[in-house]
């Protein structure tokens, strides 16, 4: 977790929950169709449901809280098996919610009544819907063979509804879902005779009663709220989305200025369900110039994708007080949909608050205070619930969310209900993000002081094999400590409850281990620092392939999901899920995000990272690759950073920014006007020292067989050794982004640098190949303005190969040297194996796109 966050995160996680709408739950045996707890749908619509992106995302979340099959046939097994109290139970109290307010007039076969609420959740009240009282009333009527005038409905109802002040359960608030019948233009002053017209046509619809005359609805919610003035009551009122009964034409709330301007009603007090969406923005103006409107999000989260629940809860906080702002889940017949609710508004409240925090609009302490607010303070006060529940509810709700390994064998009654995971994670020396996995308890008991065993082969491993290289010199015996780095842990933003940290190789702890990657790139840093008082920067451009899998002749493959081409609108739109998702996730690890775009190749995607120390770089590199690869898997497709997925498509690279700075400023810039580069002194050695050693580094940038068929002439990934300053068919390239004098470079790029790359051992090796710049003061060739390929016959074309570049390497004293020789001995070892099998299986390349 960003520590500069570890506050306002508590905040969210720890938050009692208020949930100040919501509907019954229903029994088992109910008729009420299971896909409803993820969708507005009904009847032959909810058949599309299983493909929305709400069922796929809140499935697998329901599945995990269960331990259960991932499937609606496993979830409802496993619903079978603990009945409806319990899981219930489990729900309610893995959710954190204290207190739910029930609107019990929508009404469900075989729901449960309020008073049975009580023993799933410490405190239950009730919202009383106007509309359905009515209905009733006239029900009751009709079966009685009463004569209904308006006069004596208006006594009825206005009698009824004073007597629910003085009736168990209690009474919080009134409710109207006029948005369902005739829309919310409400007119104030109906009379008497519009009304009594509007009752003598509803009742000539027989039993029972279905209420749609908008004159007789405008007229009850009129005596409904001169009743709620009377007692202090709140009024809900359905604005925005919901199910096909609803004209959304009718709901936006925009249509009740006439109430909010009535004279009669500038005190009361009304709230605008369902964050009012899409009319998100509408509500959150009312309610910053109408002291009387309040605002609730229940629906919008979590039926929305987290894109739309996101970007909706920022519409509302646009203009809208924190202090008019509620949270409730719209839960509904299964108390799955109270669960995730909660878990989905958590999050989103989170990061929403964040962004608040990053561009300036709050500070930590304030977003902790609207945390309160939002989930509990603001509906205590506005519906009165003075009940003290917090004893009874869960004080850290992260440790009710504990997933049984055997949930046959779970007690749910219990508060301890999943372990919480840590993920440690190293690189290995073919580039493969791994990780072993530990129960938060134990990483926090043992592992932080004492590291985890891990076998020396490790850093012998090719892609091909999970067994050392046979030149790397190093085997199956002896054991060194994966040391976590706590500077890195972090919350992972894609899957609830678990975390994740980097580690380093010791091999004991404390006593670093000389092939460790990271401590490699330190190392090298750290030459730089004390000998010239530099340090390296570095950002990264990350290409990918988004594919989605296809069965073609009983076979599974994957293909691109879109044939849009460089810089698509259309493909924009059509990863926008993912890629909303993935830069949420980014920022939740504060890694910073500069641009994001389609590529040029079928499915096609780069996302920019800001630059910032190498060290830095490197890790969040391998945070971004981690949410990228798991966000797209949560949405059905995969994500690849093989640099040649497709051998007739273009390659994927990384390509990296490399800077320099001094005390923290850039130094690889000319200073004091033009230079015949537009470089410094330090900056051209440096960048000198990288392209005189590029051929070798290439083993480390590149460094599978698959590399080399990326980067070949024409295509943008540098195949000759030159430079060039703009040259994108240059492997380096100067860069002068706006905002830097003409001619004056900021930083230059390499872009023979792929997503196989160990970005540690990369970049160390790039660090040293600067260093013997700096050592030697090499100077630049002319920098070439053409394509390189037009004077092939007077550059050196790049190593054309694995082979030429591991040749490069054996023959390059001063990586040997900087890097250290065992470290040497096991790579070169390594990409030999990758020569050897990709040389003799032909088609083994294709698999890559599994691990990178």
């Amino acid at each position: 977790m960003d520590e500069k966050y570890a506050d306002l995160r508590q905040a969210v996680d720890t938050a009692e929950l208020v949930d100040a709408h919501a509907h019954n739950i229903v029994a088992l045996d109910s008729t009420v169709p299971f896909l409803s707890c993820f969708s507005e749908a009904s009847g032959k619509a909810l058949s599309f449901v299983p493909s929305t992106l709400n069922f796929k995302r809140s499935l697998r979340d329901i599945a995990e809280l269960y331990g259960s099959e991932l499937s609606v046939e496993g979830i409802q097994e496993f619903r079978s098996e603990y009945g409806i109290e319990t899981i219930s139970k489990m729900c309610f109290r893995s959710a954190g919610i204290s207190s739910v307010l029930i609107d019990d007039g929508f009404e469900l076969q075989k729901m449960l009544n309020i008073e049975q609420h009580k023993n799933i959740v410490p405190f239950v009240g009730r919202i009383l819907r106007i509309e359905r009282l009515a209905e009733q009333i006239l029900d009751e009527g009709i079966r009685n063979q009463k004569s209904w005038t308006i006069d004596t409905f208006t006594d009825t109802f206005v009698s009824k509804l004073k007597s629910y002040p003085f009736d168990v359960p209690k009474v919080f608030g009134l409710k109207s879902i006029a948005a369902y019948r005739s829309g919310l233009e409400i007119n104030p002053n109906v009379t008497t005779k519009e009304a009594d017209e509007g009752l003598a046509q509803v009742l000539l619809g027989g039993n029972p009663v279905r209420i749609t005359n908008k004159n007789f609805i405008d007229y009850i919610f009129v005596r409904s709220l001169e009743v709620a003035l009377c007692f202090d009551w709140p009024i809900q009122i359905h604005t925005g989305f919901g199910d096909k009964d609803l004209d959304l034409r009718q709901a936006n709330p925009l249509h009740l200025r006439k109430i909010l301007e009535d004279d009669r009603f500038v005190d009361s007090r009304i709230v605008l369900l369902h964050a009012s969406y899409p009319f998100s923005r509408e509500a959150s103006h009312l309610s910053s110039i109408y002291h009387q409107v309040y605002l609730d999000f229940g629906l919008a989260i979590p039926k929305l994708s987290v894109h739309g629940m996101i970007s909706t809860l920022k519409e509302l906080l646009e203009l809208a007080p924190i202090k008019k702002v509620m949270f409730s889940t719209d839960g509904c017949a299964f108390p799955e949909t109270f669960y995730l609710g909660a878990q989905r508004a958590r999050e989103v409240v989170f990061s929403v608050l964040r962004d608040a925090c990053n561009e300036g609009d709050l500070s930590i302490p304030e977003a902790v205070e609207a945390v309160k607010d939002i989930f509990s303070e603001n509906s205590k006060e506005f519906y009165k619930i003075h009940y003290d529940v917090t004893s009874r509810v869960p004080r850290h709700v992260s440790d009710t969310l504990k997933k049984p390994v055997n949930h046959k064998k779970h007690d749910f009654n219990s508060t301890q209900q999943e372990m919480v995971l840590v993920r440690v994670l190293w690189v290995d020396a073919s580039g493969q993000h791994r990780c072993r996995v530990v129960p938060q308890r134990r990483f926090d008991n043992f592992v932080k002081e004492n590291g985890l065993g891990l076998t020396c082969a490790s850093m012998g491993m090719s892609s091909a094999m999970d067994g050392p290289a046979e030149e790397s010199n190093l085997t199956g015996t002896g054991e060194i400590r994966l040391m976590p780095d706590l500077s890195t842990r972090r919350t992972i933003p894609w899957v609830m409850r678990e975390e994740m940290v980097l580690a380093d190789m010791h091999l004991k702890p404390g006593h670093l281990w000389e092939y460790c990657p990271r401590e490699t790139l330190r190392k090298v840093s750290n030459i730089l620092k004390q000998e010239f008082n530099l340090e390296m920067n570095a950002g990264f451009e990350n290409e990918f392939y988004l594919l989605k899998s296809q069965i073609r002749d009983g076979q599974e493959e994957w293909v691109p999901f879109d044939t849009s081409r460089y810089c698509s609108t259309s493909a924009f739109d059509a990863a926008s899920p993912v890629l909303h998702e993935v830069i949420n996730a980014l920022e939740s690890l504060n890694i910073d995000v500069e641009q994001l775009h389609a590529e040029a190749g079928n499915g096609q995607f780069e996302i920019a990272l800001r630059y910032t120390t190498c060290t830095n770089a490197a890790d969040n590199l391998i945070y971004a690759r981690e949410v990228i690869r798991a966000v797209s898997r949560k949405h059905g497709l995969l994500a690849t950073f093989m640099p040649k997925y497709a051998l007739d498509d273009i390659g994927s690279g990384s390509h990296v920014h490399i800077s320099l700075s001094e005390n923290g400023n850039n130094v690889f810039s000319a200073s004091g006007g033009p230079t015949k580069h537009g470089m410094s002194k330090i900056g051209e050695e440096f960048m000198a020292g990288v392209l005189h050693h590029l051929p070798s580094l290439l083993a480390f940038t590149a460094p599978i067989p698959n590399s080399y068929d990326r980067i070949q002439p024409n295509t943008w990934s540098g195949a000759y050794l030159c430079w060039g300053k703009e040259n994108r068919e240059a492997p380096i390239r100067t860069a002068c982004p706006p905002g830097v004098p003409d001619g004056i470079v900021s930083n230059f790029e390499i872009k023979a640098f792929d997503g196989c790359a160990n970005p540690y051992l990369a970049l160390a090796a790039i660090l040293a190949a600067g260093i013997d710049g700096l050592r030697t003061h090499l100077s630049l060739p002319d920098p070439i303005d053409d394509n390189p390929d037009i004077l092939r016959d007077k550059l050196q074309r790049l190593p054309v190969s694995l082979t030429e570049s591991v040749e490069a390497l054996e023959k390059d004293a001063v990586l040997e040297d900087l890097l250290g020789e065992k470290l040497l001995v096991a790579i070169k070892g390594v990409r030999k194996a990758e020569i050897k099998h990709y040389s003799q299986n032909e088609d083994a390349y294709k698999k890559l796109i599994h691990q990178y």
